[in-house]
């Protein structure tokens, strides 16, 4: 139980939030006739039963590996079983385009969710003719305070998070049967039939309307991303019961406005005209239900970027660890600043919530539609035909969403597609960089490498103590392990190439000699999960390694070419590998290679 109350605050923030805004949307482009909100509320409870709880709860959450889930772990469920480069290739692209969209979807969401609470405020008495402008304010004062909490970790206050989001779904579920009460026959809407009679009906305007209709699922996507916090089970039952939830409260709202089809904000509204005295707590309580999606949100953002990080497609940026306690609470401020500038110029540049729903959905419905296409492929390469006939429809439903959500590309949508260009570009460039790089670097085999070694370790005075070198794969010896060894004449007595390797497996981490390939020549393999935080230092005294000094390579790069200088100021502004694993500064000494590339 204790689980599935957590799983409110961490889970399900984003999706619990979007009552605030979605129906307030949508009758903002349609009118609000008892035929349409029926309609509409029809396609609110199927696009929660169909790209919600078939796509994530059942199907992408029955894909875990180790407990984890996301498009990383799709991608290492998918390459073992294609039998072609090209194939490996195409998941790859699929994988990186959406890592890149869940960026796009960790701007937009805080700002959307944040601004809209703020918005509420315009119902309290005294306060109806406060300018848009001072909301904005308001709206960037929190998102800045809670960017700003984020360095110090929310492990003191994440206990809350779940008792909150809990009374907020309370809260949701009481004012949505109360208006029910009202108009009961909006109930109906669980007949598929008034939704496709809507679509039928309304032709090219209700595709459109599709593009709004699918801000109720926003958030869905953190069932399965956010599977290894907490487990499939109590994710799975919890989402039960927020579905639940948000039918009821749709459809409250749904019967609230055929009552007042004059209603601008119509959640805020509802609860104004149910109970007036408790207006301004509930006001407070939607404040805090949109900074804990937000909050939530961001928590995902670090883990996507360490799971970039430690599977080699994005730079090594600077991880800070928030909790003693829980290894897995990081803080990269890159990430963290990033993400704030682009929040506070999304809330400036769109000003109202319903001018941001513009941009809102192409990001999410794109990361869904991927999904479903390597869910589809897994399940193929399994051979479950069933849930691959159930994936292939889901898919398709993804696509129909993806498509109406294109004519929001000229109307602001197309922030959506930038701000993804930026993790996409960087993502390409560092890959790509890397692989240039190290053909540039030419490694000298192992052979070739034992010949000059042992020649140099038997003739040349020996320096006490252990040197480490640290090597990616100690078949492939890096050239500044060469030039330290062969060119400088350093050698110590015992020297230990230590390679770290990330295996497919989100956890588990083994450390141990391979092998000794020379006298005073060793070499250590650290193996850990890609999710894995690991302390270089801790293993290496727990394996009796007492170094004395740490070599690392460090590259210069010329080059004429644009691209490459890109690459270039990307590796100068990065961490290096060895301040990364945060092993000790006195003993580090890099060695340069100058490259062209």
């Amino acid at each position: 139980m204790r689980k599935i109350i957590r799983s409110l605050g961490i889970v399900f923030g984003d999706i619990g939030t979007s009552p605030i805004y979605t129906l307030t949307v949508i009758f903002l482009i349609m009118r609000p006739t008892p035929t349409n909100i029926v309609g509409v509320l029809s396609l609110i409870f199927w696009t929660l039963i169909t790209l919600v709880t078939v796509e994530y709860a059942w199907l992408a959450t029955s894909l875990g590996k180790k407990g984890e889930g996301g498009t990383i772990v799709l991608r290492e469920l998918l390459v073992p079983y294609l039998k072609s480069g090209r194939q490996v290739a195409f998941v790859t692209l699929l994988s990186f385009i959406g890592i890149s969209l869940l960026v796009g979807d960790g701007v937009i969401t805080p700002a959307i969710s944040i601004l809209s609470a703020v918005e509420g405020t315009l119902l309290i008495p005294g306060f109806e003719n406060i300018s848009q402008s001072r909301l904005i304010i308001v709206a960037s004062l929190i998102a800045v305070l809670l960017f700003i909490f984020q360095k110090k970790g929310t492990e003191r206050v994440a206990w809350a998070f779940g008792p909150i989001m809990m009374v907020w779904f309370g809260v949701l579920a009481v004012s949505g049967i109360a208006s029910i009460y009202n108009v009961p026959s909006v109930l109906k809407a669980v007949n598929p039939y008034y939704g496709v009679k809507f679509m039928l009906d309304n032709g090219l305007a209700g595709f459109f309307v599709l593009s709004e209709v699918i801000l109720c699922a926003t958030g869905g996507e953190a069932l399965y991303a956010d599977m290894g916090h907490l487990g499939r089970v109590p994710i799975v039952k919890a989402w039960y019961f927020v579905f639940v939830v948000l039918v009821l409260n749709y459809m409250g709202q749904g019967a609230y406005v055929i009552a007042h089809p004059e209603a601008h904000n119509v959640l805020f509204e509802m609860i104004f005209s149910q109970a007036q005295i408790l207006y301004v707590p509930f006001l407070l309580l939607s404040i805090a239900a949109t900074v804990i999606a937000s909050q939530a949100m961001i928590s995902g953002m670090f883990s996507v970027v360490y799971q970039g990080i430690t599977t080699h497609v994005m730079p090594l940026f600077k991880v800070d660890y928030t909790s003693v306690e829980m290894r897995s609470q990081i803080y990269i401020s890159f990430v963290n600043w990033f993400l704030l500038i682009f929040v506070l110029f999304i809330i400036f540049e769109f000003r109202e919530s319903h001018n941001l729903a513009a941009a809102y959905g192409l990001a999410v419905t794109g990361t869904m539609s991927l999904t479903g296409i390597m869910m589809t492929w897994i399940f193929l390469s399994r051979r479950n035909y069933f849930r691959m006939c159930v994936a292939i429809v889901v898919t398709l439903i993804d696509f129909v969403f993806l498509f109406s959500n294109a004519f929001k590309i000229p109307h602001g949508g197309y922030w959506s597609i930038i701000i993804a260009l930026l993790p996409f570009s960087l993502i390409i460039i560092y890959t790509q960089g890397q692989k240039r790089l190290y053909k540039a670097l030419r490694p000298l085999n192992q052979e070739a490498f034992l010949i000059g070694y042992n020649q140099i370790y038997k003739g040349l005075c020996k320096i006490s103590g252990t040197a480490l070198f640290f090597a990616k794969d100690a078949k492939d010896i890096a050239p500044y392990i060469v030039h330290t060894m062969f060119k400088n004449n350093i050698i110590y007595e015992d020297n230990v190439i230590v390679s770290i390797v990330r295996t497919d497996e989100p956890f588990g981490v083994r450390s141990y000699f391979t092998e000794d390939l020379a006298p005073g020549l060793r070499v250590f393999e650290i193996s850990s999960g890609y999710m894995e935080v690991v302390d270089v230092e801790a293993i290496l005294k727990d394996s009796s390694i007492n170094e004395k000094t740490i070599f690392y390579g460090l590259e210069e790069i010329t080059t004429s070419n644009i691209v490459w200088k890109i690459f270039s100021v990307i590796k100068k502004l990065t961490p290096t590998f060895l301040i990364f694993y945060k092993l000790p500064t006195n003993k580090l000494h890099g060695v340069i290679t100058r490259v062209e590339m």
